[in-house]
């Protein structure tokens, strides 16, 4: 399919803009069905204001508590069941729930 150049609007600036041949064509080669809503320069603002709000891209969302947080996990002392040797956990232990070391905890998960 042979692709010419279209002057669209942008929905934020409303400037016009060009999508050339070769970005519908790339376009098309990924699987995208719609045309471009924002000109380069929008585009680029609202990533950057996506991925600096918080740090990841998830904003203001329930994901935003999750892992994707750079602050440190919280660690807790233990000692082995198996071998005995000291070992931290990102889990508090509970009495009478063994833990192991990752040396060992690979071991017993393998057995399973």
């Amino acid at each position: 399919m042979s692709f010419t150049d279209k002057t669209l609007t942008c929905s934020d600036c409303n400037t016009t803009f060009t999508f050339s041949a070769e970005e519908q064509e790339q376009f098309q080669s990924r699987g995208y069905t719609n045309e471009p809503k924002r000109c380069p320069e929008c585009r680029e603002t609202r990533k950057a204001n996506r991925f600096n709000n918080e740090g990841n891209s998830y904003g203001n969302n329930s994901y935003s508590n999750r892992s994707f947080s750079s602050a440190p996990r919280q660690m807790f002392a233990a000692v082995c069941s198996d071998c005995g040797k000291s070992t931290s956990v990102p889990f508090e232990p509970k009495q009478g729930r063994p833990v192991y070391c990752s040396d060992c905890y690979r071991k017993v998960r393998d057995s399973r």
